[in-house]
């Protein structure tokens, strides 16, 4: 990737760095509780988590990092955090 003057990267690179393979840990969205907030799609750092319809949500693995944002954001507890297997 080709970094600008002013470290600006160009549009839409980083669909090109596939950062899911950096986590330890991956969402699983229940789709028990939900109340359709968007709380883990406003939280997410990576733009990953996507509506699938309105009480269901669901997170494009091969960006996401693991980071946990968006289960900590739940207001139900919706989604759960488990290991990653190797």
């Amino acid at each position: 990737m080709k970094i600008r003057p002013g470290a600006i990267a160009d549009a839409h690179t980083s669909h090109k760095n596939l950062t899911g393979s950096w986590r330890n840990f991956r969402p699983i969205y229940l789709q028990k509780s939900c109340t359709g907030c968007t709380l883990c799609v406003i939280n997410c750092p990576e733009g990953c988590v996507f509506k699938v319809d309105d009480k269901r949500f669901a997170c494009d693995i091969r960006f996401c990092k693991g980071c946990g944002i968006c289960a900590e954001e739940c207001p139900v507890n919706d989604i759960e955090m488990i290991a990653e297997e190797k």
